[in-house]
Formats: C-alpha cells, structure tokens, sequence
C-alpha cells in the first residue's frame, strides 16, 4: 500500500487511461486510483493519477493547462481525426507552402471556436458521441471556446505517396483543458483545402507535471514512487497556511477569512506543513471544496 499523492505515468501507445489505471491499482496495492484527464489509446505521454486522498485533486487539476507535440498530416481526412480512424477523402496536399501552414496554425492561435471530433466522449441527449458516431449517426456537436496558447510549427515534411504528396507537420501545442488536439488537424486541413488528421500525439504538460517528472509503467513496477500529497498540491496551487482555529474550522467544513493567494483553488496548510484542503475565495469569506483532513 502506497500513501496518499500523485503518480505520473508515461503512458505507453496503445493504452487506454483506464489500463494505466487497472495497472497502477496493482502496483500501489489500492484501488482507490484515478486519473486527471483521459488520453486516447494512441497517445503517449502524460498521465496524472491520484492514489488514495489524490484523487480529490483530479477534479481540479484537470482544469490546468496542457502541453502536447504532435504530427499531423496534411491531405487525408480520418472519421476519427485520428490515425485510428478509417481514411475518408484523399487530396494532393503538394501544393501546400509552408507559409500557409504557418499562417494556418496561426489561425488556430488565441481562443478560437472548436467543434470536437464525432468520435468524443462528448454527451448528445445522454448519448456518448462516440457510441452515436459507431452505429453510423453522424450528430451534431456544439462548438466550444478553447484557448491555443501555443501552435508552434516546428518542421514541415513532403511525404510522396502514390496519389500525390502528403504533408506532415510536427508541432508544439499549449491549449486549456478540453481542447482536442485532432481537432485542431482537421481544422487546419480544412482551412488548407486538403483535409487533415493527427498521426502521432504526446502530452509533456499538465499543468505543473512535465514529462521529466513521469515513469514508465516498467519503472514503476520495479519502485514506485508518487508524489506525496502535501507537495503536489503545493506545485499545483498557491499555499496558505493557517492558525489552529482555522484548520478545524476547515477541516469541519466551516468557513474562514479570505485570504490573499487569489480566487482559488488554493491549498490550505496547517502550520506542521500538513495539507488540511483545498478552498475558494468568495466575498468575504473563504469556503473549503476538497477536505483531505477530516475533524
């Protein structure tokens, strides 16, 4: 049995979430294990999990931003978005210049509205769309505000294939949560007239969890180790340590005095260096949200 905190797996290829999470489940010797956000099967990269009082934080912490590189290619649509998906239409994409892609991935930079893939977890009247999209419906999903902090084109790269050239672009992505990134292909291709989807996607950020942080499953098994919980709240939310009095009026679930560290979340700390809970600030007075530490 492992103590309460955050683990941070490199997800292999080929892995669902809830795979990493069976795996880790065993290896911590507790089922109480969760992650902060999904990544599809295949994706690689980071994946933040919670073991035991952990997983109170998952909720929040998949609000953080994220950080992706990615390869997407130009001239074939998928009816995934993905490599994953069966191809769809197929154009000559050799007439695309590199300035066009730049100007086009710049395009997709700022907030911008993006529709998510068919094949998402989105809920259409109660119905997953994926599950829709599966049976052959094609719904229709609601644009969304995300923000692109980051759509850096890094390398740009003529593929021959035997019905004209692809192109393949290798990028930097920094988005806020719940922006698809094989969205971001199809919209660059279809803004580019060639159709598009992503071919190879690896998450290196969440939020304060880079991908120097994470081990391997293979390295897990032979040491597991997490990050306790008192740090990762630390690296994730601003700090504020309180008096006697108000740890036990959090930790009852009472309010306490707004502090200065923002609106929140922010992680409350007894003087021992104990996190007591997470809390938002209201007008004129701070609430608790999580309770790691019970009266």
């Amino acid at each position: 049995m492992t103590d309460s905190g955050v683990v941070i797996v490199d997800k292999p290829a080929d892995w669902t979430s809830h795979d990493v999470v069976a795996r880790t489940r065993r290896l911590a010797g507790t089922r109480k294990v969760g992650h902060a956000g999904t990544l599809d099967p295949m994706a690689t990269g980071v994946l933040v999990l919670g073991i035991g009082k952990g997983t109170k934080l998952l909720g929040h912490l998949t609000l953080t931003e994220k950080a992706y590189t990615a390869t997407l290619r130009l001239g074939l649509t998928t009816n995934t978005d993905d490599a994953e998906g069966e191809a769809g239409t197929r154009t000559d994409a050799s007439a695309v210049a590199d300035e066009a892609v730049l100007a086009g991935a710049a395009a997709l930079t700022g907030t911008i509205s993006q529709v998510p893939p068919q094949f998402s977890a989105i809920k259409v009247d109660g119905r997953r769309a994926y599950k829709s999209a599966r049976s052959g419906e094609e719904v229709e999903l609601a644009s969304r505000e995300v923000t692109v902090s980051e759509f850096a084109v890094e390398d740009v790269r003529r593929v021959d294939g035997p019905d004209g050239a692809f192109v393949d672009v290798d990028a930097r992505v920094t988005c806020s949560s719940g922006t698809y990134i094989r969205a971001l292909a199809r919209d660059l291709g279809a803004a580019l007239g060639v159709g598009g989807h992503l071919t190879a996607l690896r998450r290196t950020r969440v939020g304060p969890y880079d991908i120097s942080q994470a081990r391997t499953l293979e390295q897990l098994a032979e040491e597991f180790t997490a990050v306790p919980l008192a740090q990762a709240v630390a690296s994730a939310f601003p700090v504020r340590v309180l008096d006697s009095d108000e740890v036990r009026r959090i930790a009852h679930g009472n309010r306490i005095s707004p502090g200065e560290q923002g609106p929140g979340p922010v992680g409350l700390f007894a003087q021992d260096g104990t996190v007591v809970a997470l809390a938002e600030d209201r007008p004129g007075y701070a609430k608790p949200i999580v309770v790691f530490e019970a009266a």
